[in-house]
């Protein structure tokens, strides 16, 4: 009899691939692309080489066609070496999953052959200053222009903008009609009136340029709309509810980091005549830390499942899993700062930098007391 909730021998196969390219050649950058806050271009090369780059586009526009917890394997491995590369598959399903849901085929066939291929990268730009959280806010717009569409304002906290090539941007389009008037558009470097911001001075994920993006008159083709016109922002919620369990596994893969780090440590280093791991205090941390990433990461595959095959519960599971994970991964590796004493708070081991990295998955994609929120609204209704 076989156990329901082993993976499948091709996703085992697919977590095998990417440890190995993780390890080889992700993991001996990690540590400079923190320091010098440069984008990880060793990363990136190693996934397109790979494949893995966005194995979530269907195999119809060129793509591997992976499922969903594929996918999210994909970046938990990545995660587990450097977060910041792991963006890079993940921020490829956050950009490219509204048009896989609500694009028209000329759209699709316009824009994920060259993100399935590598030539391309695809960011998202939901988020304004004064409409994080409550996004409906937000003040860019979009005007009809013959058969063009001409946008103007602001988005922030974009994702590898300025190394993406195409953006998915939701603008105003029916002021008086609020969420119901906010449609969906992509909008590619080149189009006049695009511009990229400087780049922000973050906390964590440093290799990852997160900028803002400036929208002066710029002019694109009315095919490049997603869906109709005032369906954005119900696009941009569904989208979350397959790219939220990608940031659980982000999470996931954090923990698990700085756990095997952490494990490693205390198995060498000897305090008081003993190695660390005979302490049954830090056996206790170790056990507690390893049974919170197992059960984050089971929580993430169903999500990720869920979202796959169109479960009614979906949404909250894609919630919970990446309010799970990312409260998870903020334990497990301030844990693991603690369980390398003052070796962890230098820079010369990865914890301090997974703690740091840590902190934004409990932020971006919806904080986590928005998660509670929508979980409670699905199970209120």
């Amino acid at each position: 009899m076989s156990d329901l909730f082993t993976l499948p021998q091709d996703h085992s196969d697919i977590r095998a691939a990417v440890r190995e390219i993780a390890e080889k050649e992700i993991a001996p950058y990690a540590a400079a692309v923190d320091e010098d806050e440069r984008y990880p271009e060793e990363a990136q090369k190693a996934l397109t080489a790979a494949g893995f780059n966005a194995v979530h586009i269907p195999a119809a526009y060129d793509g591997a066609g992976a499922d969903a917890v594929a996918t999210v394997v994909v970046i938990e491995e990545v995660a587990r070496v450097c977060a910041s590369s792991s963006l890079i598959p993940a921020v490829n399903k956050l950009g490219s999953m509204p048009i896989i849901l609500s694009g028209s085929e000329e759209l699709k066939q316009a824009v994920l052959p060259s993100i399935a291929s590598g030539e391309a990268m695809i960011s998202y730009a939901l988020s304004e200053r004064e409409a994080g959280s409550d996004a409906a806010a937000m003040r860019a717009k979009a005007v009809p222009d013959g058969d063009d569409w001409v946008l103007n304002g602001t988005k922030c906290w974009i994702t590898n903008a300025g190394v993406s090539s195409w953006y998915t941007v939701m603008a105003v389009t029916d002021p008086d009609k609020g969420a119901r008037g906010i449609s969906a558009f992509v909008v590619h470097a080149d189009d006049e009136g695009f511009e990229v911001g400087t780049k922000e001075r973050k906390l964590g994920i440093k290799g990852s340029p997160t900028r803002e993006i400036h929208f002066h008159n710029c002019r694109i083709p009315g095919w490049r709309i997603i869906g109709e016109p005032g369906t954005g922002f119900k696009t941009a919620l569904a989208t979350l509810d397959h790219t939220r369990p990608t940031i659980g596994a982000q999470a996931v893969g954090i923990a698990q980091g700085a756990l095997d780090v952490g494990i490693t440590y205390v198995k060498e280093r000897k305090q008081f005549g003993r190695k660390l791991a005979e302490f049954q205090g830090l056996q206790f941390m170790i056990a507690d830390m390893a049974m919170e990433i197992e059960a984050a990461r089971t929580l993430v595959y169903q999500a990720a499942a869920a979202s796959e095959r169109g479960a009614a519960n979906a949404t909250f599971l894609a919630s919970a899993a990446k309010c799970l994970a990312s409260d998870v991964a903020m334990k497990v590796t301030t844990d693991a700062v603690q369980l390398l004493g003052g070796a962890g708070y230098t820079r010369d081991f990865p914890v301090e930098r997974m703690m740091r990295d840590a902190k934004i998955t409990q932020i971006y994609e919806g904080t986590n007391q928005v998660q509670r929120l929508v979980m409670a609204r699905s199970l209120l209704r």
